[in-house]
């Protein structure tokens, strides 16, 4: 049986549109013993998105960036978020999105794009799927200084690191963003290989 047979949907409503979508719905769900449940849920819908990882084998390093992120200081944290570059996709394909991100965030343009997956991000109550690629990068791509949009609110820092610092950051807290601890465990586990003919 499909999903789509084990959901009726009674009622959606909009409850905000001022920077994203918010809804709620009251809709049954088929159990899996076959009773119906009436369930209600808020949905908030920002679009789809895409983030990259920058490395560079010779110097066992990666680009990152540094931002404030309103949602994560309202929830207690004080600091800056450490991240990968990524952006919404406004209706492009993830890869020409992730390219664009990446001039604007980290001012780099880059040759290859590789994909490598994509997640539900926080599918409990965010429809989102990132998109999430890694590429190659050295000084010769760099062609600004990156830092994003200033009409856009962002105030972007461009961080280099090695890729042992960063996995270290992520064990003492100091990276704290998800989409970003993906990316760092998956270039330790495929990318900076000592196997991997390209390291």
């Amino acid at each position: 049986m499909s999903v789509k047979d084990r959901v009726r949907i009674h009622e959606t409503r909009l409850l905000s549109d001022n920077w994203y979508v918010l809804k709620t719905t009251t809709f049954d769900w088929k159990r899996r013993d076959g009773t119906w449940q009436t369930q209600h849920r808020e949905v908030y819908d920002r679009g789809n998105g895409a983030v990259l990882l920058p490395y560079n084998l010779a110097q066992r390093t990666v680009l990152l960036v540094k931002q404030f992120r309103y949602p994560a200081f309202v929830n207690g944290y004080d600091d800056l978020l450490i991240e990968a570059a990524a952006g919404l996709l406004d209706d492009a394909e993830p890869e020409a999105r992730i390219r664009a991100e990446v001039e604007e965030e980290l001012g780099y343009r880059l040759s290859a794009v590789t994909p490598v997956f994509q997640a539900f991000m926080s599918p409990g109550s965010v429809t989102e799927i990132l998109h999430f690629f890694v590429a190659e990068y050295d000084a010769s791509m760099r062609i600004g200084d990156g830092g994003g949009h200033p009409d856009e609110g962002e105030d972007i820092e461009v961080l280099e690191l090695t890729i042992d610092e960063a996995l270290a950051m992520v064990a003492d807290g100091r990276i704290r963003d998800a989409k970003t601890i993906m990316l760092l465990q998956h270039a330790a586990l495929t990318v900076f290989r000592p196997e991997n003919p390209l390291s």
